[in-house]
């Protein structure tokens, strides 16, 4: 569990800092910044700023899902699904949204538009390997469990 300050920086005054809805929420909210509205035709995707910069420690990994009510309310979801911000990155932290729904949307400043979640990983080290061992689901993919 990460306890330690994460430091963030403003690139822009007006930026709101992350925030939990919660206390015991794994996301925190993502803020737009924007200087007027952003309309989002059906099928379009818009990059979002947020105004924010951050260092996220190393081994370490910042997430960035869609908020279950906008996205199931409004149909407005990262297009990329799941954004990953490296903890090497230094950047303007932006969520690229994706209008699921058949009707415009509008995107306004101070909108929570994403929620960041801070997990740690792993690194692999690739081996190639001749052979894998087996295991009860084999090389069965997309469904090969079951529909239920």
């Amino acid at each position: 569990m990460l306890t330690a300050p994460l430091p963030v920086k403003k690139l822009d005054p007006r930026a709101k800092l992350p925030a939990y809805g919660s206390a015991d929420a794994a996301g925190a909210d993502l803020y737009a910044l924007i200087d007027e509205p952003v309309a989002v035709r059906p099928g379009e995707t818009v990059l979002i700023h947020t105004g924010l910069a951050m260092a996220i420690p190393k081994g370490y990994v910042g997430l960035v899902y869609a908020r279950s009510g906008l996205a199931t309310k409004q149909g407005l979801a990262p297009a990329n699904k799941v954004g990953v911000i490296d903890a090497d990155y230094r950047g303007e932290l932006m969520v690229s949204l994706h209008n699921h729904s058949g009707e415009m949307r509008v995107v306004e400043c101070g909108d929570r538009i994403a929620q960041l979640v801070i997990a740690p990983y792993l690194t692999a080290e690739f081996a190639e390997a001749e052979d894998l061992d087996d295991t009860g689901r084999g090389a069965g993919g997309f469904g090969s469990t079951g529909a239920k």
